[in-house]
């Protein structure tokens, strides 16, 4: 990551974005442009705030002493709470919508109609506003008004959660922002092309995406095949024996699993056979050919297994490097702060601002070489910079604490 120097701008330095969503497929499209220098003002509902905040601390979720999933995705933004139920508090919204570039949101549509949220309601207040929406299912079409995470419509709905399991397996649900996290570079991308448009046009307009899409994007490979009809074979139930060695998972004898990929040629398969000293197989005839390997998968998979259990996982790394064999390790949780890619291709990197407990915060994926980013600050509290934020639009000491005393931030 390249942090400005003091002659440095970053890009979307001026850029004006209201984050009126909440979790994070929509409101980590915001954290993305204040990465890149945009002043991002968080609305949330006085009180508990953003529901997300509580979600590290939940039963489900590994514990530690500091709020890790709030501290990654709420960075580089200032938090205001409204009561938009309220004449006032809506008043205080559209002083903030008539000023900004960007405006984000996934509330829920009957939420949006509620509290006078939709496109159609804030464009009138501001022709070059880009109003970005994020919903579940779309925002057309039968299921348009369901509320929705991305482990139903990002991981089940989309044919994933049912293509990514063992056979025979039951299919597994998804990790916490599994879908989120892409959906938001998903909805940044459509931002910064209206922004582009905005340019060249001078207007606004709404840009829009979905978990469903996102999903279904995801599984394209397999979605376009089924859109057009593809015949998709008869699931294995995993009584059939294995077929070939790559895409199975091979235990060693520090209990890490270990995967082969890619093996396709008769000389890499020879080559990962050299360096499992099991040139053995080489002369056996069960597995001299493509085909002969696909009739006696079970038996070489066997083989295989033997041979993978007789050596730790960083031992079989080091020889397959070494001898050229696409191999890699199934890594668990706790290997990542200590793999040398993530820290060489900034994937994590330092927080540059005060305030933040961690040595090490998770970067967005887009690189572009030679801008600048901000760095991670601390994220907010509920409704840390309410003042700030009221002061600037021209309140008044006595008028915020007004505001506050009445409930309306």
């Amino acid at each position: 990551m390249t942090n400005p120097s003091d002659s440095e701008e970053l890009l979307f330095a001026g850029l004006k974005v209201v984050d009126c969503g909440t979790w994070i497929a929509g409101p980590v499209a915001g954290t993305i442009l204040a990465d890149f220098g945009a002043s991002v003002i968080k609305v949330e509902v006085p009180g508990a705030g953003d529901p997300y905040r509580a979600l590290s601390g939940g039963p489900l979720s590994p514990r530690a002493p500091v709020n890790y999933m709030w501290m990654c995705d709420g960075r580089n933004k200032r938090s205001i709470t409204l009561n938009l139920a309220s004449a006032e508090g809506r008043d205080i919204l559209m002083r903030l919508v008539r000023d900004c570039d960007v405006f984000i949101t996934n509330q829920p549509f009957p939420t949006r109609r509620k509290l006078r949220l939709n496109y159609e309601d804030l464009a009138p207040e501001n022709g070059r506003m880009i109003y970005a929406s994020l919903t579940a299912y779309g925002e057309y079409g039968p299921d348009a008004e369901l509320e929705g995470f991305d482990g139903v419509a990002w991981w089940a709905r989309s044919g994933l959660m049912d293509r990514v399991r063992a056979a025979g397996a039951t299919p597994g649900g998804s990790v916490p922002g599994m879908g989120d996290h892409p959906t938001a570079v998903s909805l940044y991308a459509a931002i910064v092309t209206a922004l582009m448009r905005r340019e060249r046009t001078g207007k606004g307009g709404r840009v829009h995406t979905s978990l469903l899409a996102n999903g279904v994007w995801s599984n394209a490979c397999l979605a376009q095949g089924a859109v057009i009809g593809a015949e998709f074979p008869v699931r294995d139930d995993g009584s059939g024996p294995a077929r070939f060695p790559n895409r199975v998972l091979y235990p060693t004898s520090d209990n890490r699993l270990l995967q082969l990929y890619m093996v396709r040629t008769q000389a890499e398969f020879d080559a990962l056979l050299i360096a499992s000293g099991r040139d053995d197989i080489l002369v056996d005839s069960r597995f001299t050919s493509p085909a002969s390997r696909l009739e006696n998968g079970a038996a070489l998979v066997q083989l295989l297994r033997e041979t993978f259990a007789t050596h730790s996982a960083a031992e079989w790394l080091a020889t397959f490097r070494e001898h050229g064999v696409p191999v890699t390790l199934v890594a668990e949780m706790e290997d990542l702060p200590n793999d040398p890619q993530l820290r060489a291709n900034n994937i994590v990197a330092p927080p540059t601002g005060p305030g933040v407990p961690a040595e090490v915060i998770i970067n967005h994926p887009l690189n572009i070489d030679g801008m600048p980013r901000a760095g991670a600050h601390h994220a907010p509290e509920v409704g840390e910079n309410t003042a700030e934020v009221l002061a600037e639009l021209g309140f008044s000491a006595s008028a915020i604490e007004g505001l506050r005393a009445r409930g309306i931030t």
